[in-house]
């Protein structure tokens, strides 16, 4: 899997991922590190919802991640609402330190689904594995909600780098592989007028399930 910078060439997918969970779980450091490998020791709350993109490369197929950080503060739900129309993918973070963060994952999927317009390929993300000595949420304990919710699963550090790239990729290419699957279906049924989704723009699946395509694809870290 490549990275290319902005200018390189234009994409052939761009997705839509959203960061959600509760604040200072380290959603804005995941995605610095993933996207310019950088981490702030004393980064601030995340005021209102900012995005940066990265560009992956699947199969020789250019992905546009268009990944937005939504605040976590409860002060701001209303703002960031929006934000999660249009999204084919999403991050739920947790810090494993602190077991309310972990207690929220409930809230924040219930929000996913009230305002995202699809199914929407989700990991779970215990952030912080780096602080074991004073971990609250357990390995397990992620790993069986995630199982629960048929969501993938992942624990990470976005100060020690591990994982980080992973959990990104592992929802971009699920989304792909997805929408792939769509896209040879769809030229099954007509192959004299085949579905063409390349030419750069915005991902959009019609709802349905994907439980069924996420069931034991539990990522552990």
């Amino acid at each position: 899997m490549a990275f290319y910078s902005e200018d390189d060439k234009s994409e052939d997918y761009l997705f839509k991922i959203v960061l959600i969970g509760d604040s200072a779980v380290g959603k804005s450091n995941l995605l610095a590190r993933f996207a310019r490998d950088e981490f702030y020791p004393n980064s601030k709350s995340t005021i209102g919802v900012e995005f940066q993109t990265q560009k992956i490369d699947i199969n020789g197929k250019e992905i546009k991640a268009q990944i937005w950080d939504t605040a976590g503060q409860e002060r701001f739900r209303a703002v960031t609402s929006a934000y999660y129309r249009g999204a084919v993918g999403a991050l739920l973070v947790y810090d494993i330190s602190r077991r309310q963060t972990f207690h929220s994952i409930g809230r924040w999927l219930n929000e996913l689904h009230t305002h995202s317009d699809m199914n929407v390929v989700t990991i779970l993300v215990g952030n912080k594995s780096d602080l074991k000595d004073i971990r609250e949420v357990s390995t397990a304990e992620g790993k069986a909600l995630a199982e629960a919710q048929g969501l993938f699963f992942m624990e990470t550090s976005a100060l020690d780098s591990s994982n980080v790239a992973a959990a990104f990729e592992t929802v971009v290419k699920e989304i792909y592989n997805i929408l792939s699957r769509k896209v040879m279906s769809s030229q099954e049924l007509n192959k004299q007028d085949p579905a063409s989704l390349s030419n750069g723009k915005k991902v959009v699946f019609p709802s349905e399930g994907q439980g069924e395509s996420k069931k034991g694809g539990c990522c552990s870290s």
